[in-house]
Order: C-alpha cells, then structure tokens, then sequence
C-alpha cells in the first residue's frame, strides 16, 4: 500500500540519479595546469574533446505515459488470467491471492531500494501484481454484485479529479504536506498490517470496524488517503522531468503511478463491498 517508489525519485533528484554522473570526465583540466596557465595548443585539443558531461537523454512526461500505459497492459492481462483462475478454481485463486500480497510487497521493496533501475524486475512485479488483483477481483465479484465495476469507475473518476486539481493548483504539493502524507501513509501500512492479523484470526471480515459504520469510516479514510498520495506522485514526476532524471527512470516512475492506482483500486473495492454488506 506504501508508495516508496517517488520518495526515492524525490531523494535522488536532490542528492544526483543512481549511474547519472554530472561531473566532468577526468575533471574540465585533467592533465593540464590551471586554465589561465594553458597554451593556445592545449586549450584547442580540449575544446576538440567529446563533450566533458557524461548526460544521458533525460526523461520526458511521454516516456512516463508509454511505460505506464505497457505496465497497466500487463497488469490486465496478467489479471484477466488471475480472474479465471480464481473462478476455475477458488483454491489456487487463493494462492494467487496470498502469494501475491506477499511476493508484490517482498519484490516492490527490492525495487524501491535497488541502487539500479531494473526493468525486469518492475515488469516481473506488474505481472504478479496482475494475478494478484485477478484473483481478489474475481472474490469480490463472486460475493458481491457490480462492486467491481463500480471501483474500476471510481479509480479513474478519482484518478481524473486529482490529476485536474493538481494541475489548476487546487491541490499544491508543499515540503510540509509531503511530510505529513507519508507520515499517515506509514502509519496506515501499520494499521493494515494489524488489521489483517485480526481478521485472519478472528475470522472477522474486513477487520477492525467490519461492515459498521466504523469499519465504512475507515475504508473512506483510506481512500482518501489513497487518492491524496497520487498528487504526490505527479509533483514527483514533475519533479524528475525538471531535474534531468535518466530516461531509465521513466520504468520506476511508471511503476510507481501503477503502485498507487492499484492501492486505490483495492479500497474502492473494500468501501464499496461494505457499503453492500451494509444495505
């Protein structure tokens, strides 16, 4: 449910990209005696050099579209297989399940910390991330009616809206508010993981709350808090294009919008199957 992904783009955007080198090769003068020393002979050969910044093309809001456009590809088509296995057989749809909470979360941190950008890895995760929510859609599809449908809207209604709000500066992301959202990001993860001990134990559906109206209050607030985190991803890809990030970082950035679209998603899921339960 954490997003690591754009607090790490965030980090290096200050402290200089994983493999960008900005320093000159060799130093501007290597080998050569101070500039207001050089000779007419030794400054021309430097100046005939290649060029002195080892740049690589940067990355463009376009290439962040592509990426994200080919994951969610992978992400849909990896869900529709978890879908019908799921509904095939419920037991192997259960591993899909649970084998993919854990394996997303184990290989989502590997990539939010790896030094490197690594492309096979974030396309590895996209397709376990795929029978992963396959397989808890089909659930949810099973015990209730149209929820699915409804969450799929809502996440690109909510996705549209917040995107729009960033965009004509209703929402503005500050140091502070960065702060304060990751802060309830992480304490939220720490409630998750409480909340899914407790249900898994107790055999109570949703956990804390359940289908009250506590339990409602709850999966509104992680929705919200779902829904603010994607301003803070757009001001992190902003925050890369400006800064020069390698085109590499197109992958992580993709995945990282990827990461949270599907957090929201699964909310939506949880409020909308409670909403039903309720009636």
């Amino acid at each position: 449910m954490s997003n690591p992904i754009f607090n790490r783009v965030e980090r290096e955007s200050r402290s200089g990209y994983a493999g960008f080198d900005q320093r000159p090769v060799g130093g501007m003068t290597a080998g050569y005696p101070m500039q207001d020393q050089l000779t007419t002979e030794q400054l021309q050969h430097m100046y005939d050099q290649p060029s002195a910044l080892r740049r690589p093309p940067g990355v463009t809001l376009d290439d962040v579209i592509m990426k994200t456009g080919l994951l969610f590809a992978l992400v849909l088509g990896f869900g529709a297989v978890g879908w019908v296995t799921s509904d095939v057989s419920p037991a192997t749809g259960q591993l899909l399940w649970m084998g993919g909470m854990v394996g997303t979360l184990v290989l989502g941190l590997v990539i939010a910390f790896k030094k490197t950008v690594s492309v096979p890895l974030i396309v590895l995760y996209a397709a376990i991330e795929g029978l992963f929510i396959g397989a808890v859609s089909g659930f949810f599809a099973d015990y209730y009616e149209g929820v699915v449908t409804q969450a799929v809207l809502a996440t690109a209604a909510t996705f549209a809206g917040m995107l729009l709000a960033y965009k004509t500066g209703l929402i503005k992301v500050t140091a502070k508010f960065r702060r304060i959202v990751t802060m309830m990001v992480f304490g939220y993860i720490l409630f998750a993981l409480a909340n899914l001990a407790y249900a898994m134990i107790a055999n109570v559906p949703f956990g804390f709350g359940g289908t009250s109206a506590l339990g409602i209050g709850i999966s509104l607030f992680a929705v919200g808090l779902a829904a603010v985190t994607l301003a803070l991803d757009f001001d992190s890809i902003e925050g890369a294009i400006a800064s020069g990030a390698p085109k590499k970082y197109s992958w992580l950035l993709a995945h990282g919008l990827i990461v949270s679209l599907v957090w929201l998603y699964l909310e939506f899921l949880r409020l909308f199957a409670r909403l039903q339960s309720n009636d």
